[in-house]
């Protein structure tokens, strides 16, 4: 088998990089002394105006230059690393803020240099892998729906807790060993066979 078709894809907010983290902090520090409390990820359900502050806050390259690295995310990517897959970066970059994949781009230089692979798309389902590493429900299901034997593994976060899916190992720090040897068994599983990866 070509070692070019053993491809894990990786998300970056989230995932890799704590944008949830980042925003909190831009968020309170422009709080209002009335305003309620609020849950993040925001949701289409979240009021208007912190979403409206959300893009403020993001409006910069330089804002998503400088996520800071969520430990969960590069847990998974060492593994990958330690099984010789072919890593790729998969993401995409707010619809209005076209400096927010300048920012991508300039956070992925530091953190893992500059020639290393990223895909920018609307729609994940349409880029190959036998792994994505997402913790997007959404993207998640979208790739799933054409990787029939494809392995997601989820960083859990608060907006996928209730997510649950036979082809999705939702990793919170305490079961690395599970993901380890789920992505063992992607790499090594054969182009038309099924694995059971729980």
């Amino acid at each position: 088998m070509n070692t070019y078709e053993n491809i894990a894809l990786f998300d970056m907010d989230g995932t890799l990089f704590d944008h949830d983290l980042k925003l909190r902090e831009g968020l309170d520090k422009i709080k209002g002394p009335n305003d309620p409390l609020y849950t993040l990820p925001l949701t289409d359900e979240s009021p208007e105006y912190l979403k409206q502050r959300s893009y403020v806050i993001r409006a910069k390259k330089e804002w998503w230059a400088n996520l800071p690295k969520f430990q969960l995310g590069w847990d998974v990517f060492e593994i990958a690393q330690d099984l010789e897959f072919k890593i790729k970066i998969l993401t995409q970059c707010p619809k209005r803020n076209p400096d927010a994949l300048s920012g991508k781009k300039e956070c992925i230089n530091t953190h893992l240099g500059y020639d290393f692979d990223i895909t920018l798309t609307r729609n994940k389902g349409d880029v190959f892998g036998k792994v994505l590493v997402d913790d997007y429900p959404d993207y998640i299901l979208s790739w799933l729906k054409w990787r029939k034997r494809g392995l997601v593994i989820m960083p859990a976060n608060e907006g996928n807790k209730n997510f649950k899916h036979s082809q999705v190992i939702r990793y919170d720090g305490s079961n690395l060993d599970q993901v380890k040897e789920a992505m063992k068994k992607a790499k090594e599983r054969k182009p038309s066979e099924f694995v059971d990866y729980k």
